[in-house]
């Protein structure tokens, strides 16, 4: 009997599932429904600020059409309204409904938006998920947010973001480059303070600066400031916070987290707690036939926490961890169709931890595990703490904070120092030993110094697409000869984006060793 498979959201998550997935429907054990709720063809949001600031073309962030997954019913503009668990039927924004005998939900996540006085919420927007927010103000989580990032960008406007993450402290980066006046409001002392250290976060403040960027921190948003233009829309013109601060600027982007979209699960009384609650092989726990991935699931064992109130843990917040629940997902609903001979028995386990990449040309960041320990505070008794070794050159924006367990690299943070971040990412990556020696990773940013390959080429250089350098090398050798090309043909690149100067620099070793 065929499967019938409807997955719910055209993310970038529910694309590569449904790719995965080609094989069962060309060999018709499955048909696959995606439903999408924009009627834009599926892109990588991820991609969403380089798409604003001029960067990257719409064409490079389409991720797939009805042509390129044969086979596939891919509906766009299809909005799920109701889930029929006992019927097994998705019910559509239109009235239709589509039949399943397995649902995957990659509902993503929405962005956060702030109580703040003035900011008014003005209806649902064209897909019907979010609210439309005042004139100038946006969250930067679709094409029409990118739209009126980049009309500002055009005019060398001012953009006022709140909020200092990581996307935050990116989208302002990649603003001043591109000759907009960026303002970062953030409530706490220093930008990213969730992967840097003060030391870090000092060097990167002072790049931010000589970039154009104006940061403005202990800001306690209180209010938007709105002004009615001669049409008699009221648009934003200033970010007011409670000490009495206003930070004016033609457009307001919310950079304040985002949460799992887990309404149409909790209505068809799926248990949630920070997304959708699936156990080891993605399956929701209140219901088998109904499956999670991606920044909607949150992956805990009900063994453990079935009657706790809080369950800990959550989504990744990244898009890598979230394709790789979808190709382990793929790969065990093909074992249980008798697809292939791999039982596929063992729960889905990431063996890739989170690095945080912060992309942009203007520094170099990248971040992982715990760096707060300090290395000169004193040690509670009975306490293990960890090792530290720290490196800074604030003078010339320069900056590598090591933490270790018995010699393992535990946590890093590196910044203005690529190659060393790149090293770092492997051997955090594997698990592994730093040298004894722990200048020799300081070395590899020696402007005189060779490009070196991390580790080898069994090094995983795409953490997204879990890539690795000999990959990457064979796709150069077979006659790629760009990074879009280098892309098309093993997904490196393709993610988060922060790897694509390393496969630069492999392109760039490739061409002098054939010249």
């Amino acid at each position: 009997m065929t499967e019938r498979i409807v997955v719910i959201g055209a993310g970038p998550v529910g694309i590569r599932f449904a790719e995965e997935l080609l094989p069962l429907v060309a060999g018709g054990r499955a048909t696959v429904t995606v439903l999408g709720a924009e009627a834009a063809d599926p892109y990588n949001r991820v991609l969403l600020a380089e798409l604003a600031v001029g960067e990257a073309s719409r064409e490079e962030l389409t991720l797939a059409t009805s042509a390129s997954l044969p086979g596939v019913d891919l509906r766009l503009g299809a909005r799920a309204v109701r889930i029929d668990r006992d019927a097994r039927v998705v019910e559509l924004a239109d009235g239709s409904a589509v039949g399943y005998d397995r649902l995957v939900l990659a509902t993503g996540a929405r962005s956060i938006v702030p109580s703040l006085d003035g900011l008014e919420t003005l209806g649902r927007d064209s897909t019907g998920l979010d609210s439309t927010l005042t004139a100038g103000v946006c969250v930067l989580r679709d094409l029409s947010d990118a739209e009126q990032v980049r009309a500002v960008v055009a005019r060398g406007g001012r953009v006022v973001v709140l909020g200092a993450g990581v996307l935050g402290i990116e989208l302002a980066m990649l603003l001043a480059d591109a000759g907009a006046v960026p303002s970062v409001a953030h409530f706490g002392p220093m930008p990213m303070p969730r992967q840097l250290d003060r030391g870090s976060a000092s060097i990167l403040s002072t790049a931010l600066s000589s970039a154009g960027v104006t940061l403005v921190p202990h800001t306690r948003a209180e209010g938007v400031i709105g002004v009615e233009g001669d049409d008699g829309i009221r648009r934003f013109r200033a970010l007011a916070s409670s000490d009495g601060k206003r930070i004016e600027g033609d457009l307001l982007v919310l950079s304040c987290g985002v949460r799992a979209r887990t309404e149409l699960a909790e209505a068809a009384g799926l248990r949630v707690g920070k997304g959708v609650l699936v156990d080891g092989g993605l399956r929701s726990w209140s219901d088998p036939r109904v499956h999670a991935i991606g920044d909607c699931a949150h992956i805990a064992d009900p063994t453990e926490h079935l009657h706790d109130r809080e369950v800990p843990g959550g989504p990744h917040g990244l898009v890598g961890p979230g394709w790789r629940q979808a190709s382990w997902l793929a790969a065990r609903i093909a074992a249980e169709l008798g697809a292939h001979d791999d039982d596929h028995a063992a729960d889905f386990a990431d063996e890739h931890p989170g690095v945080v990449v912060l992309k942009g040309e203007l520094v170099d960041i990248a971040s992982a595990g715990d760096v707060s320990a300090d290395p000169f505070a004193p040690v509670p008794a009975g306490e293990d703490a960890p090792g530290i070794a720290v490196w800074a050159d604030p003078e010339h924006g320069a900056y590598v904070k090591m933490a270790t367990r018995d010699g393992i690299l535990t946590g890093f943070v590196a910044v203005g120092m690529p190659r060393a971040a790149a090293e770092l990412s492997v051997l955090y990556l594997r698990g592994g030993e730093l040298p004894a020696d722990r200048s020799l990773l300081l070395r590899l940013d020696d402007p005189d110094a060779d490009a070196i390959a991390p580790a080898g080429r069994d090094a995983t250089l795409c953490i997204c697409n879990a890539v690795t350098v000999g990959q990457i090398e064979d796709a150069i050798d077979d006659g790629c000869s760009s990074v879009a090309a280098v892309g098309e043909c093993t997904r490196a690149g393709t993610g988060c984006g922060g790897c694509r100067a390393r496969i630069t620099e492999l392109l760039h070793a490739h061409a002098g060793a054939v010249a």
